[in-house]
């Protein structure tokens, strides 16, 4: 039987600032299962998200709560029943990237691992598996932003378009008079 390491109060509460830190510097994150995934699948997963500026961290669920519940317990609820088995948590600017990540990661593998846990997007809590499809969906803030810009932009278009035809008629009125 493998000897089983125990971490010193000082280790885990570092384990607990490095936790707290991401959790404050990133607005998405997602919670994994990663229990049933080799080693060389999870160095393929950690590839991945590098690629891909996801970060990933493997922690222990007890760490990973007292994280969260130490920067604000009340907003994180939704995500404590998702802290058990083996866990890897993604980082993310993106809110869908982690999302892509794990459903590329599955078609190569053929498999349903790495599991969807929880998502926390933006203030909202997404739990379980079958809200992976929906999230691979999401629109980051730049694709959102890009869409009003572009809804904005056309009623402003049809306006000049408008006024240039109008002028131009006025214009031909004017040479033909």
């Amino acid at each position: 039987m493998a000897k089983r390491s125990v971490m010193t109060k000082d280790q885990k509460n570092e384990v607990i600032e490095v936790l707290k830190e991401k959790f404050s510097q990133y607005s998405n994150f997602y919670v994994t299962n990663t229990e049933a995934l080799s080693v060389a699948q999870i160095g393929k997963l950690r590839r991945a998200c590098f690629d891909k500026q996801v970060e990933m961290k493997v922690a222990k669920n007890t760490l990973i709560r007292k994280a969260l519940e130490s920067i604000d317990a009340q907003k994180y609820t939704g995500i404590y029943e998702s802290l058990n088995n083996v866990t890897a948590l993604m980082f993310s600017d993106n809110p869908k990237e982690p999302a892509l990540i794990l459903t590329s990661f599955r078609k190569s593998t053929n498999g349903e691992k790495p599991g969807l846990k929880a998502a926390f997007i933006n203030g909202d809590i997404y739990t379980g598996d079958n809200n992976l499809k929906a999230l691979t969906q999401i629109k980051s803030k730049h694709e959102l932003i890009g869409e009003v810009i572009g809804l904005l932009q056309s009623p402003a278009k049809r306006v000049l378009a408008a006024l240039l035809h109008h002028h131009e008629k006025q214009a031909v009125g004017a040479v033909t008079e």
